[in-house]
């Protein structure tokens, strides 16, 4: 009997021992077959997870930043232990014990599984569980991604510490609103640094993880702050935080930005500007837009953030101010609909979703409303931002007489006289206050609309290039579009100077005569026949008048004398155009470009010649501080010294190229100095300092320009329609740019200052008659009288006119033998050159009148 019973425990322990050996032998088998083919874990070490880049202002504030994942990533060492210790009650309360896989909190899910038949099947996932499925594995909830997961769990324990293992795990994960990390969370939900959380804002963070779609602070408050709750308990009983402070804790509410509790982030920010968003553009050129958006740099704009708001306003004021010139109202074309007007909460959440325009602040802030009642006289609004009175706020029927609504056949109706003549119930409107000038006080409401015109302005320094203020458009939420930088358009008689200067250069001087008169020119389009903008024929005439009175027939005949070809590479090589055509149309700015290279060429003329690259970025540093750009290339001789003399400053050695010879660049800088003094820009700008510059406005006035400069800064505006069209009778570059540069201007001088344009040594000094060109004695003096620069060695030669070879009626006296052939001159560097031959005519359609 006994040995029968010794046979059957000895079969049973056998079958046991065999059994348990099998069952070891199939688990070694698994592990073996899914740990062969698994992703390196030893990558882990060397990770950089992506990050936000940031726009910084020349103060160091932040003024923008871009990121496909809102990271901001932050070291172990500096995550404060509340949030760590929140986040491991939360998620893994044996991260510190276990070695990568938790076989009783796997045991424990598996009973779960197995009692609820598959309802309740939670991951058991350690922390370490979860970053190798966050970096190298899927999100599967299959047995398969299980295995791999307690397998390179496991081996990266051998390779990285708890600490480099919770860091990675607190930077990668996602916790809801685009915020990865639990930096980026703190900032989105409460706007408070890691440092500044209590208890229960961490526990908040540490609810996330599980599924941030299923705890939003807003939608699923409830269950949230059940969840958070029982954060803060796990938080207690694993002794993080003591019973007073839990008690304390779970009482508080469950506040957020989401809930209006806190400002967002974002508040701080200026709203996203054509600035910013050109850096995003031109650095995800240079970088790759991926590597932009994920690589955590530092961008030190150029940006000056109160001469922006200037450049905003003065082209806002411009274009509004055109507009309402037209008198049409056109309104934002969005509308609600009646079922969405009936409460207040609910059109002010219908308000909320329109897509219009909420970055404009001129005068005031724009705010968009909804016409919500139309009275006999005005009709009644709700503001977007702005409780309702008692009262309510209303458009007076005095707000509405200035325009004819414009109706959907595209006629125009009736022009107000109630504001029901201009807006319907359901309307959605853009509106600011009205102020007192004197006190600022509230006067009412009034009715405001985004221009159909639109424009660009820019300014930069003239010395390095770096551009101070830029606005490409009316509104960047209306329109992205920046027309500073994409636009492409005539930019007309702004053009003329680089005419002038490729004259200059093949040796004519500022008081050399070139015959004003008519001229007809057979195209393949038929007879071509400029004209000055006055209509009239002003005989010969010096150069310098014909750039401050912007003479096309002058241009035209210089362009003829110099050759085409001649203007063109000069245009070329000042970067106002790539490939430009050598048509004569062109000498008259026919051709298009952008306001952009037209600002950054006039500010080689201001400098002396030197080339000079725009730049909206001062420098750019990686995410570890290194610079991998920068924009200024000057050597500084002196700034390793570790002192000097007294009264000594640092030298600064320019590497710029030349571009011009500097007589040429200061005599047609005199000569555009002209222009906005006695020119056609006389009436508009008027600065305490000096002050050059050119207007252009293109046929039919389709776009008008004013590019000007002081000693230090360039600016120039553009304006004119999307698709271009006429802006009406009397629009010109003066007159509608010309105001937007002096306001901008009067503000820039005050904070940057101004200067005389400094002449080079070489210059010699002769009096002459501006409008005749005739040479005066040293002690001449008038409003007629100009003491023009003259290359020093160079002897002008008096009374010469050129025509540009163009047949002309027999009244105007000519220097024998300018007309056809082509002649030989001194150049600026000494050399000689042929002055011609004569241009092609190709296609002329059009060109800048003034």
């Amino acid at each position: 009997m006994t040995r029968f019973i010794l046979s059957f425990f000895g079969a049973i322990f056998t079958l046991v021992t065999m059994g348990t050996m099998m069952v070891a032998l199939a688990i070694g088998a698994i592990f073996w077959m899914y740990g062969r083919d698994l992703p390196s874990h030893e990558s882990l070490a060397q990770y950089t997870p992506p990050t936000i880049s940031r726009i910084y202002s020349v103060e160091g504030k932040i003024i923008d930043e871009f990121a496909e994942e809102r990271r901001l990533f932050t070291p172990a060492n500096e995550v404060p232990d509340l949030v760590k210790q929140a986040f491991i009650s939360a998620e893994d309360k044996n991260f510190y014990t276990h070695q990568g896989y938790d076989l009783r909190g796997i045991a424990a899910a598996a009973v779960d599984a197995v009692i609820s038949r598959g309802q309740d099947v939670r991951g058991a996932s350690t922390i370490t569980q979860q970053v190798m499925k966050n970096f190298l594995l899927s999100g599967d909830r299959r047995v398969e991604r299980k295995i791999k997961e307690i397998i390179l769990a496991s081996r990266i324990e051998d390779t990285l510490s708890k600490e480099k293992i919770l860091e990675l795990y607190m930077n990668e994960i996602f916790l809801g609103q685009n915020s990865y990390g639990v930096t980026a969370a703190a900032q989105t939900y409460f706007n408070k640094a890691l440092t500044e959380l209590a208890p229960h804002e961490a526990a908040t963070l540490a609810s996330m993880p599980k599924a941030p779609s299923e705890f939003h602070p807003v939608r699923r408050k409830d269950r949230l702050l059940a969840r958070r709750n029982f954060v803060l308990k796990e938080m207690f009983e694993n002794g993080f935080i003591d019973q007073s402070t839990y008690e304390t804790e779970v009482a508080m509410p469950l506040k957020s930005v989401q809930n209006g509790d806190y400002e967002p982030f974002r508040a701080a920010l200026p709203p996203r500007n054509y600035f910013t968003d050109e850096i995003r553009r031109q650095l995800s050129v240079d970088f790759g837009e991926a590597e932009f958006f994920s690589g955590g740099f530092s961008v030190r704009a150029t940006l000056d953030r109160e001469l922006q708001v200037e450049a905003e306003d003065a082209l806002q004021r411009a274009l509004e101010r055109y507009d309402r010139s037209q008198g049409v109202w056109r309104g934002t074309g969005k509308t609600l609909p009646a079922d969405q007007l009936t409460d207040e909460a609910t059109w002010r959440e219908a308000l909320s979703n329109v897509a219009i325009a909420r970055d404009v602040r001129l005068e005031n802030p724009w705010y968009p409303a909804v016409v919500l009642e139309i009275g006999t006289n005005d009709a009644r609004i709700g503001i977007e931002g702005v409780p309702d009175d008692e009262d309510g706020h209303w458009i007076p029927a005095r707000d509405v007489q200035w325009a004819r609504k414009r109706n959907e056949d595209g006629s125009l109706g009736r022009k107000g006289q109630v504001a029901g003549d201009l807006v319907s119930v359901g309307d959605v409107v853009h509106v600011r206050r009205m102020t007192a000038d004197d006190d600022g006080s509230f006067i009412r409401w009034t009715l405001r609309q985004v221009p159909q015109v639109q424009g660009a302005f820019m300014a930069m320094d003239v010395n390095t290039g770096r551009v101070i203020a830029m606005q490409g458009g009316f509104s960047y939420q209306h329109s992205v579009f920046n027309r500073a930088t994409q636009a492409q358009r005539q930019p007309g008689s702004s053009f003329k100077p680089f005419v002038y200067a490729a004259a200059l250069d093949s040796g004519y001087s500022p008081a050399t005569i070139v015959v004003d008169a008519p001229i007809e020119i057979n195209t393949p389009q038929g007879v071509w026949r400029p004209k000055n903008a006055s209509n009239r024929f002003y005989g010969p005439t010096p150069l310098r008048t014909g750039i401050e009175q912007s003479r096309n027939l002058m241009t035209i005949r210089l362009a003829q004398e110099v050759g085409m070809d001649v203007v063109a590479s000069y245009a070329e090589k000042f970067g106002v155009y790539d490939n430009m055509g050598r048509v004569l149309a062109n000498a008259l700015g026919a051709d298009e470009t952008t306001l952009y290279k037209m600002v950054a060429s006039y500010a080689m003329f201001a400098n002396g010649g030197e080339r000079v690259e725009p730049t909206l970025v001062d420098r750019v540093q990686d995410r570890f501080g290194n610079t991998v750009y920068k924009h200024d290339q000057r050597v500084c001789e002196d700034c390793t010294l570790a002192s000097l003399q007294a009264g000594q400053g640092p030298t600064v050695r320019s590497n710029r190229e030349r571009v011009m010879d500097p007589v040429t660049a200061y005599q047609l800088t005199s000569m555009m100095t002209g222009v906005v003094e006695r020119g056609t820009a006389r009436k508009s700008v008027n600065l305490p300092v000096p002050t050059a510059g050119k207007t252009g406005t293109t046929n039919d006035a389709k776009d008008v320009w004013f590019v000007g400069f002081t000693s230090n800064i360039v600016a120039g505006c553009y304006i004119g329609f999307d698709q271009p069209r006429s802006l009406g009778r009397g629009a010109s570059g003066g007159g509608m740019c010309g105001p937007v540069f002096n306001s901008f201007m009067q503000k820039a001088v005050a904070k940057y200052g101004g200067s005389d344009f400094r002449p080079p040594e070489s210059c010699q000094f002769i009096k002459i008659d501006r409008t005749t060109g005739a040479r005066l004695s040293d002690s001449a003096s008038g409003d007629s009288v100009v003491a023009e620069c003259f290359r020093e060695g160079e002897e002008p030669i008096f009374g010469i006119q050129f025509d540009g070879g163009f047949a002309m009626g027999s009244n105007f006296e000519l220097f024998e033998g300018a007309g056809q052939v082509a002649k030989q001159v001194t150049t600026s560097s000494g050399g000689t050159a042929i002055v011609g031959p004569k241009a092609s005519f190709g296609t002329l359609s059009s060109g800048g009148l003034y």
